[in-house]
């Protein structure tokens, strides 16, 4: 079974690696979602994958490390594109709590990434 726990927070960025006039290029910003998976089977007897609040516990601080910042000054988020982000975001959770499947993280209501940690 897959369970899932999705978050928001809001950050800006800029793109330094994309062409001189790219629009990305200069400063902006995003209200991010991020949801996270977990795979496992149904224990007993509380008769659920994961506590809910074990992964808000995990991740929140996660989001809370990158709410309201400029992400390119993040310690290894210097070229903050969505994917970059994702992977950034998937080695902070990782290792945290036992199932981790996927993330995704939409940068805006129709563009973003989904990353399976390979």
């Amino acid at each position: 079974m897959i369970i899932y726990k999705s978050f928001t927070f809001d950050s800006a960025h800029f793109l330094p690696n994309v062409p001189p006039h790219h629009k990305c290029r200069n400063m902006h910003g995003h209200t991010y979602h991020l949801t996270v998976y977990f795979e496992g089977e149904v224990t007993s007897p509380e008769g659920w994958v994961l506590d809910f609040a074990l992964i808000k516990n995990a991740v929140k601080p996660i989001v809370d490390q990158l709410d309201h910042t400029i992400l390119n000054e993040v310690p290894g988020l210097e070229n903050p594109t969505a994917e970059n982000l994702a992977v950034w975001i998937w080695k902070s959770i990782n290792g945290k709590l036992d199932g981790l499947k996927k993330i995704e993280l939409k940068e805006t209501p129709t563009s973003g990434v989904i990353y399976e940690g390979k």
